[in-house]
C-alpha cells in the first residue's frame, strides 16, 4: 500500500492535520525518546463518482479507494547532523512514497513556534534543506565506497556518473525531483530511497480567521510553490478537527459562514492520491461497487491483475465505459452499448481515471 508521510517542523500542526485527514483521533506524541512509532491510518479517497455509483446500483457492499497517511515526528533544524530524532526520523521519511509538508500559519502563544516567528517560506526552506542534506550524505557515502575500489564494473561506473550528477544538483540546493530523471535512472536510484525525489504537496495549516487568499504570507508561499512545481492546499487544522465532531449539516453551515467551500480534508486526500500517480477505476453490480487503485499509464491486464491474478492470467477482453459516458447515457449499459461508448478493449488498452470495467477471462 502506497503511503504519504506528513512532515514539517515541530509544532506545525502535523498531528492535527493527520487527525483532520484520517479522523483517527491520534494523540499528539512527544517523540522525545526517538522510539515512538509514527501514527498511521488508512483513509477513503473522496470521490463523488463512487458515491453516485453506490446510489445507482445500491450494492450490498461498497468499497472505496484508500491511501495510507503516516504522521511523522517534527523535523528539527539540523536533523541531518543528529539533532532531534536526526537520522532516525529521516529513515521514516525515506519509507514514504510521497510527502505532505505541513507549513504553520496559525498564531498560538500557548504553542510557541520553534523558530520564534511565523514565516512559512523560511520554514519550508529549513525542512527542504534537511532533506537535501540527508540525500547528500547518502550519495557521499556511496561515492566514497565506489571511489575506494581499484576497478569498478561498467554498472558501477554508470552508477557513479549518475550519483555525481545527483550530487551536483543537491549542492545547488535543488531537490533531485528537479532533475527530470529517466525511468532507467530512477530504477538505478531506487535502492537509495532519496527523499528529495519523492513527490511533495504543501499543506498550509491556517486558523479559522485566515480565510483571505490575499494574505501576504500565503501569496509568498504560493509563489515559492509555483517556482518549485508544487501544489498548495489550505487546511484549517484545529477548526476542521473540531468540525469533524459535528453532524454533516452543521459542518456545512459552519463552513459556509466562514466562506470555506470545501473541507481541506477532501482536497488534501484527493491531491495526495493524484500526487502518488494513482487513478481509480470501478467495478459495479448489486453485490459490490468497488473503486480499484491503479498507477497512471497502466493497462487493462494490469487492472485485471489488481482485481485478481486469475483475471490477468486468463485475460480475453475488458468491457469498458467511462463514468462520464455512463452518466450521460442514462446510467444504462444498454444505452451505452447502443451508442457505441461501451467498448471491448484488448490487453494494451491504457486505463483512464473513472473507467468502469468488466474483465472477460478464461482459465
Amino acid at each position: 500500500m502506497l503511503k504519504c508521510g506528513i512532515i514539517g517542523l515541530p509544532l506545525s500542526g502535523k498531528s492535527t492535520v493527520f487527525n483532520v485527514v484520517t479522523r483517527a483521533g491520534a494523540e499528539v506524541k512527544p517523540y522525545a525518546s526517538g522510539k515512538t512509532d509514527p501514527n498511521r491510518a488508512m483513509v477513503n479517497v473522496p470521490d463523488n463518482r463512487f458515491d453516485d455509483l453506490v446510489t445507482i446500483f445500491e450494492p450490498r457492499k461498497e468499497t472505496p479507494a484508500t491511501v495510507e497517511f503516516v504522521d511523522l515526528a517534527g523535523l528539527s533544524r539540523n536533523a541531518s547532523k543528529g539533532e532531534g530524532l536526526g537520522n532516525s526520523f529521516l529513515s521514516f521519511v525515506s519509507e514514504s512514497d510521497a510527502l505532505v509538508h505541513v507549513i504553520r500559519f496559525f498564531e498560538n502563544p500557548d504553542v510557541p513556534h520553534p523558530e520564534s516567528t511565523i514565516d512559512p517560506v523560511r520554514d519550508w526552506n529549513i525542512v527542504e534543506m534537511e532533506l537535501i542534506f540527508r540525500d547528500l550524505a547518502v550519495i557521499e557515502n556511496r561515492l566514497s565506497r565506489l571511489q575506494a575500489k581499484k576497478k569498478n564494473i561498467p554498472a558501477e561506473q554508470a552508477e557513479q556518473v549518475l550519483l555525481e550528477k545527483c550530487q551536483a544538483c543537491l549542492l545547488e540546493e535543488k531537490p533531485l525531483r528537479d532533475l527530470g530523471l529517466t525511468a532507467e535512472e530512477m530504477r538505478t536510484l531506487s535502492g537509495f530511497a532519496f527523499v528529495t525525489l519523492k513527490p511533495e504537496l504543501i499543506a498550509a495549516n491556517l486558523d479559522e480567521g485566515q480565510t483571505d487568499d490575499a494574505m501576504p504570507q500565503l501569496k509568498d508561499l504560493r509563489v515559492l510553490a509555483a517556482e518549485k512545481g508544487l501544489s498548495v492546499v489550505k487546511v484549517f487544522g484545529k477548526m476542521e478537527m473540531e468540525l469533524a465532531e459535528l453532524p454533516p449539516e452543521e459542518q456545512s453551515e459552519f463552513m459556509k459562514d466562514l466562506g470555506i467551500e470545501e473541507p481541506g480534508r477532501n482536497r488534501l486526500i484527493s491531491e495526495a492520491y493524484s500526487m502518488l500517480g494513482l487513478i481509480s477505476f470501478f467495478t459495479t453490480g448489486k453485490d459490490e461497487v468497488k473503486a480499484w487503485t491503479l498507477r497512471k499509464g497502466e493497462n487493462a491486464v494490469d487492472a485485471a491483475g489488481v482485481i485478481h491474478s486469475d483475471l490477468a492470467r486468463g485475460f480475453i477482453r475488458a468491457q469498458v465505459v467511462s463514468y462520464d459516458d455512463f452518466k450521460s447515457h442514462e446510467s444504462s449499459f444498454t444505452k451505452c452499448r447502443e451508442k457505441g461508448v461501451l467498448k471491448l478493449e484488448g490487453k494494451e488498452y491504457r486505463v483512464s481515471d473513472g473507467d468502469m470495467i468488466e474483465i472477460r477471462f478464461n482459465i
